[in-house]
């Protein structure tokens, strides 16, 4: 049975105490940007990296493999876009409101991003968020070489992210909470004690039975068993 919670009557999924920690993706989920489509603007490639971005977020590719072939078509893309494109990111409605939430009810709040830590980093700061895994672009020489530095964060890696910070915080998976948009956050979604398929693609919705798919993150807060800040 599917779950709506943008409808009225949406169940209570938290229905004694309130989520230990609450963990997002980032891209259309915290955020109502693709980061990744914002820097191939400045490349000239905004078209066909959307294409592979959008295939990959509805499971049709490897998520690993489309990232770098992504990523390929930044190079030589001067890195001082990376605070260009964080001045235009807009937080999705309700997101602030949603990390208050937990707060206030004495949980913790993480991000993980297929997206990247130079835009990532900043965005956490100031929401005031607790944890964050992203990727890293390399940059030689002031400019973007098109490769990623480091492990690339798939959906295996926000699952283990999920595991880490619920075990180092002292809280059960039961009271954990995942939300994401793409085919990648589903092993993370069902991994966590109630996942949310937020304004997800297609596939999503088909394996992801609790959905919001209003873009208003403050509309989980009651279902969740929290009260708003």
């Amino acid at each position: 049975m599917t779950h709506h919670l943008d409808e009225p009557g949406a169940p209570l999924l938290f229905a004694s105490g309130a989520p230990g920690l609450v963990v997002t993706d980032v891209d259309s989920t915290l955020i109502t940007q693709e980061v990744i489509e914002e820097l191939a603007e400045v490349a000239g490639t905004r078209e066909r990296v959307a294409e592979i971005t959008s295939r990959a977020m509805n499971g049709e590719l490897d998520f690993a493999g489309s990232l770098r072939e992504r990523v390929a078509t930044l190079r030589g893309v001067p890195d001082s876009v990376f605070g260009d494109v964080l001045a235009t990111i807009t937080t999705t409605k309700g997101a602030r409101e949603l990390i208050d939430a937990v707060h206030a009810a004495g949980g913790h709040f993480g991000v993980v991003s297929g997206g990247f830590e130079e835009v990532v980093a900043p965005l956490v700061a100031s929401l005031g968020i607790d944890f964050y895994a992203a990727n890293r672009l390399e940059v030689e020489d002031g400019v973007l070489t098109g490769r990623v530095l480091g492990r690339i964060v798939t959906s295996q890696v926000k699952v283990e992210c999920l595991r880490e910070w619920a075990s180092s915080l002292g809280v059960s998976m039961a009271r954990t909470v995942a939300i994401g948009d793409g085919a990648n956050d589903i092993p993370m979604m069902d991994e966590a004690g109630v996942g949310i398929a937020f304004c997800a693609k297609p596939a999503v919705r088909e394996r992801v039975s609790v959905q919001l798919n209003v873009p208003d993150l403050s509309l989980a807060i009651t279902p969740l068993g929290l009260s708003r800040a």
